[in-house]
């Protein structure tokens, strides 16, 4: 298991919008485009020549499925962001602090063989998933990446702003990326007269910052890791088991 980061950074708990908010989007359809570095050098290990095993953690994506797929690739997705927000979930720490229980997590998702994947589409699942999963799912994450294995990862830098949106990474080029935002979740219900009634729920929210050292502590257990700088207030990791 991965050991403790310790020293995360928690900026992010109010809102102070239009402070370095150059990818933020209104919550419609509208897709950005990016190029990724990462990607690029992810994509040169995933050869057609050689059918090999991806996991996708991020929201899913036909896309995803359909570039990897055509390259002769078996993809797995998980959307894990989504199943972190089971209120099954919800317990208490040792000090009676409300907490997410990981051991439950880990028993209902990411159930693979050990070294079963050759490349993990992590996105940005550290940025937006509760602190209390997030080194419990890279300790998984490490066990089920075969030896040699690459995972990609964005982080945002404390220059994006705490309302920088979610998105969803729909891969649609070798280094190319479409970013969709992750619209917030809707309960339609009907209320005592017939009518509709719609609540709409708050957006995944940036829980912390990641600088490098919290990084690579995160994934010290790797046996490699690169950076790749970018000008969208990301970092793009690759790191390889």
């Amino acid at each position: 298991m991965v050991s403790a980061a310790h020293g995360f950074m928690r900026f992010f708990r109010g809102s102070s919008a239009g402070e370095g908010q150059a990818l933020k989007t209104k919550q419609t359809d509208q897709r950005l485009t990016r190029r990724s570095s990462g990607l690029g050098e992810l994509v040169r290990v995933l050869k057609p020549e050689e059918p090999l095993y991806v996991l996708d953690i991020g929201s899913t994506s036909a896309a995803n499925i359909r570039y990897l797929t055509e390259l002769g690739h078996k993809i797995y997705s998980e959307d894990l962001l989504d199943a972190s927000t089971d209120p099954a979930l919800v317990t208490k720490d040792e000090q009676g602090q409300p907490t997410l229980d990981d051991k439950k997590f880990l028993a209902e998702n990411l159930v693979h063989p050990a070294a079963r994947f050759d490349a993990v589409l992590c996105w940005n699942l550290a940025d937006y998933m509760d602190e209390s999963l997030v080194k419990p799912v890279v300790g998984r994450l490490w066990s089920m990446l075969k030896p040699g294995g690459v995972l990609l990862a964005f982080f945002h830098t404390r220059e994006a702003g705490p309302d920088a949106p979610c998105y969803r990474y729909h891969i649609v080029g070798s280094d190319t990326l479409e970013m969709q935002h992750i619209e917030p979740r809707r309960e339609v219900r009907r209320g005592p007269t017939g009518a509709l009634h719609t609540a709409v729920a708050d957006g995944f929210r940036l829980q912390r910052v990641f600088n490098n050292r919290h990084i690579e502590t995160l994934f010290r257990d790797f046996a490699s890791i690169k950076f790749f700088l970018t000008r969208d207030n990301i970092r793009e990791v690759l790191v390889v088991r």
